[in-house]
């Protein structure tokens, strides 16, 4: 490890020596855990990407790309006669274990009024299970699907699931996991890693300490990703990472989704099919705006490529711009569920340099350099530094875009119970919704006010149901296998 000497002169080239100016009153502990800390961290980058983020905001507020809808032949809808044929080819390549997902699942339920990790969450559902198991067992059902369907031995299909965490998360997350036996899936399939940090910076770049002895950090963003799945899964393994195990599992296509999604279909085999037949490097599912003053990103051509504009940059007229159809012209409502190649994901280093982090302006804890007593700002006073996960977007040679159904596919949960929407109670209500429209669509009859909780296990999206038809449902309940729903009738 570097002497304090050595540190001192590096940071003191940074502009940054503030960081060592309370060593002398450190214990030697504290003195350890500081210079580990600067040691591993890469100030000249972080002084680069600082410098890289503010002239990016102030260029593109002098002078903004023209916005522009997606070209019509870019995107395709869920709802479109091809979607068997785009099944059966993303099935196909699930099948021959070509296909991994990557999870974001960093953040802490904190707005939902709890300090874990977000995955752990029960949105109030009959079984109780959390968003984690909801996706565990989707993955499971969704091997045995592929195995029946193209007749492969039971167990022999294998979806690896990579976790990524935050460090406060990781803990406890891998915890989850362990205490629920992986929620029947083999541990050696699922896979944690965690996203980067970088310092909390002064508005002029200074690096903030929240403790004399401590740099103060804040996740880099979902868009962190990229770069995690270069960092080693074990500090003793520099070796293994993300990406090298991708390879030694001949993993060729990436599904990549946000955690705090109930109606999520983890890889589902529609996407990876489309896009597979597209030859897309990089594709993102999408949902309509529900109105064109709904604040969501949308995907859209921004100075020519592919990007996602916020709607705080798209004018009042934009937003109500309409096509030929009627339908909204900025209406592609980002919802951060993306296709990568593995080919893609291993080339994003060679133009990560390229891209701008995004600036977020906060209230930031810190010590003051001169009293060395902890400030709590009550306006914000610095900077945190993000990358969003599709700030790749234009950097795709190939893009496609798939439009599919909000009541099927996309419910978040971002508010504190009782809130109206995007809360536990809506998470909730939509997906019993769904359970109820699958055995609808399979010839049952499900009495009003009656809510049949589903199991994953036994439909992936509402496949596998043919023995319900003509059945009529008077009784609310729980089916974890097909003969449970017996007792309903």
């Amino acid at each position: 490890m570097a002497s304090y000497d050595a540190l001192l002169q590096r940071y003191r080239a940074a502009g940054q020596e503030h960081l060592l100016k309370f060593w002398e009153q450190l214990s030697a502990e504290e003195r350890d855990a500081l210079a580990k800390q600067l040691d591993a961290l890469d100030i000249e980058r972080v002084n680069r990407i600082y410098q890289k983020a503010v002239s990016s905001e102030s260029q593109s507020a002098s002078a903004p790309d023209t916005i522009e809808p997606l070209p019509e032949d870019a995107s395709d809808s869920a709802s479109s006669e091809k979607s068997a044929e785009w099944r059966r080819a993303g099935l196909e390549a699930i099948a021959r274990n070509a296909v991994g997902v990557l999870l974001m699942a960093g953040g802490q339920g904190t707005r939902l009024g709890s300090s874990s990790p977000k995955g752990c969450y029960d949105i109030g559902l009959p079984s109780h299970k959390s968003l984690f198991q909801y996706q565990a067992e989707r993955i499971s059902r969704l091997q045995t699907v592929a195995e029946e369907e193209f007749g492969k031995p039971k167990g022999s299909v294998t979806i690896p699931w990579y976790v990524m965490t935050s460090g406060p998360t990781r803990p406890e997350t891998e915890q989850f996991f362990k205490s629920h036996k992986y929620f029947g899936l083999d541990p050696k399939n699922v896979i944690f890693f965690e996203q980067g940090t970088l310092p909390c910076l002064t508005m002029d770049g200074k690096v903030l300490l929240d403790s004399p002895g401590h740099v103060a950090v804040a996740p880099d963003g979902n868009g962190g990703l990229y770069a995690a799945t270069r960092a080693p899964l074990d500090p003793k393994d520099k070796s293994r990472t993300v990406l090298s195990d991708l390879a030694a599992r001949n993993i060729s296509y990436v599904h990549a989704y946000c955690v705090d999604n109930c109606l999520v279909r983890v890889a589902d085999p529609v996407f990876i099919g489309y896009s597979i037949l597209k030859q897309a490097d990089c594709a993102a599912k999408v949902v309509p705006k529900a109105s064109p003053t709904e604040s969501v990103g949308v995907v859209a051509r921004r100075g020519n490529k592919y990007s996602v504009v916020e709607y705080s940059e798209i004018s009042k007229e934009q937003a109500e711009r309409r096509d030929a159809s009627g339908a909204l012209a900025f209406r592609a409502g980002n919802i951060a569920n993306h296709f990568y190649t593995t080919a893609f994901l291993n080339q994003v280093e060679e133009f990560e340099n390229d891209l701008a982090f995004h600036i977020a302006r906060k209230k930031i804890a810190h010590v003051d350099l001169e009293s060395g007593s902890l400030v709590k700002p009550t306006k914000p006073n610095g900077m945190k530094l993000e990358m969003f996960v599709f700030d790749v977007f234009p950097y795709t040679k190939n893009f496609a875009v798939l439009e599919v159904a909000r009541n099927e596919e996309f419910s978040p949960l971002k508010n504190a119970p009782g809130t109206g929407s995007d809360d536990p109670e809506t998470s909730r209500r939509d997906l019993l919704a769904q359970h109820k429209r699958f055995l609808e669509a399979a010839g049952a009859t499900v009495k009003e006010g009656v809510e049949i909780e589903l199991s994953p296990l036994v439909s992936y999206a509402g496949e596998g149901l043919e023995s319900v038809k003509g059945k009529t449902y008077t009784k609310s309940g729980i089916a974890e296998a097909l003969e449970e729903l017996d007792a309903l009738v």
